[in-house]
């Protein structure tokens, strides 16, 4: 099969069938995506693997720096695998392929990225930048029929015919991400990767991007890759999410599924962090820290493992028995903590008599006189002596009253002696 794979030169109709009856789109199959050489090479991408099914739109989230999008350019062929492989339809992509392979891949897998005004050609008009696929793959009959799919693309997106003539820097972030939606569309994709699209947008901006997404999905059976760090955005949009921490997937499930059964503690932090609407619950709400130190994997080496209902969770050996006793259970986790409001403040007032013990415990004598700064004024050195001896011994109001008058008085001792010296040279000359 892997010989038949490297000299296949087209794609086919269709991707494999998987035992559920569902068509494969694209499989990530323990892809290693490594930056540098020798001792400064570093893995971005550490054993990753996954399938995304026709139709359905897939999630990859995590903080910045996790990988995600080191993935996404690596399945349309910008970043190599230094191990490991990307198919699809069941057709290698990744590595080196026939330059009539390399063609199909563009045009059937395209990119929405995450900066809206660097990914467009500030020289080039709305509609050169809209057209450069049909031009590049002559996907038009003639001059008019370009015509007519662009301006039903920029109609698609909620932009007007007239804005082809104009250039990127003539529009709002948001009508920016929306023309590199109609890039990405126009060329009539089965796949596009979605780089974080609305993470430069405002917010009222955000929810218009995604209906967006959502109804070229419903009216096209287009397939996504949606690459984001907030879940909160994600769970409204995914049928499946795989959550990915410094280069490795540790857990992937269903949207409802992974958010009822966040077993992997990183999962668990990441929807800890989702704000809440009400900010008097939001006050109250405790996060869930995520430490790398709890696991253990000098003897039991970690792997991706399926613990049943479609849910795949990283760890050892142990951890994976632990995830799945948790998980046959069938109670849903709760990730989110509220801090009832009576302890709070409890937690307030201890804070407050902590504060006054500090208070109180400051030496009797430290008031803090504004003699101790008159005399440290009139006698400087004195003062400076003066400040020493109260920082040592903690008298921290008469040590700021020192040194604030022994500041002063060199500074006006100072300012006497260069006017006693600018008198003497005038009487010499």
């Amino acid at each position: 099969m892997a010989d038949k794979q490297t000299v296949q030169a087209h794609l086919p109709e269709h991707g494999p069938i998987n035992p559920d009856g569902r068509e494969v789109l694209l499989s990530l199959r323990n892809v290693d995506i490594t930056f540098g050489k020798d001792e400064n090479a570093v893995k971005a991408v550490k054993n990753a693997s996954f399938d995304i099914f026709k139709g359905e739109t897939f999630s990859l989230v995590g903080e910045s720096g996790s990988g995600k999008t080191t993935i996404g350019r690596a399945v349309i062929r910008v970043n190599p695998c230094a191990a490991g492989e990307i198919l699809y339809k069941g057709v290698r992509i990744s590595g080196k392929i026939p330059r009539s392979l390399d063609r199909e891949v563009i045009r059937n897998i395209q990119m929405v990225f995450q900066d809206p005004a660097a990914s467009l050609n500030e020289r080039a008009t709305v509609d050169y930048i809209i057209s450069e696929g049909l031009y590049n793959f002559h996907l038009y009959e003639n001059e008019a029929d370009r015509v007519r799919k662009v301006e039903t693309m920029i109609n698609e997106v909620g932009l007007l015919p007239e804005h082809l003539t104009r250039y990127p820097h003539e529009f709002s972030g948001g009508q920016r991400q929306r023309i590199g939606l109609a890039r990405a569309m126009v060329m009539e994709p089965e796949l596009v990767i979605a780089d974080e699209p609305i993470s430069a947008l405002d917010v009222s901006i955000r929810a218009q991007v995604l209906n967006l997404l959502k109804k070229f999905q419903r009216e096209r059976g287009i397939t996504y890759l949606f690459i984001a760090h907030d879940l909160s955005i994600v769970r409204f949009i995914s049928d499946r999410i795989a959550v990915i921490y410094k280069g490795d997937i540790v857990e992937i499930a269903e949207t409802s599924e992974l958010f009822d059964y966040p077993l992997h503690p990183y999962t668990r932090s990441l929807i800890s962090a989702i704000p809440i609407p009400d900010p008097k619950l939001e006050k109250h709400k405790v996060l869930f820290t995520y430490d790398p130190s709890i696991h253990d994997y000098s003897e039991e080496k970690p792997e991706l493992t399926d613990i049943g209902h479609n849910h795949f969770v990283y760890g050892s050996p142990s951890e994976i028995e632990e995830y799945k006793k948790i998980r046959e259970q069938g109670e849903p986790l709760k990730s989110i903590t509220i801090l009832p409001e009576d302890q709070e403040i409890a937690s307030s007032v201890a804070q407050n008599v902590q504060l006054d013990e500090d208070f109180l415990q400051t030496p009797p004598h430290d008031t803090g006189s504004i003699w101790l700064m008159v005399l440290s004024f009139l006698l400087p050195l004195l003062g400076l002596v003066g400040t020493l001896l109260f920082k040592k011994f903690r008298h921290f109001r008469n040590y700021k009253m020192c040194k604030k008058g022994t500041i002063a008085g060199f500074a006006v001792l100072g300012i006497i002696i260069l006017i006693f010296f600018i008198l003497l040279g005038l009487a010499v000359i």
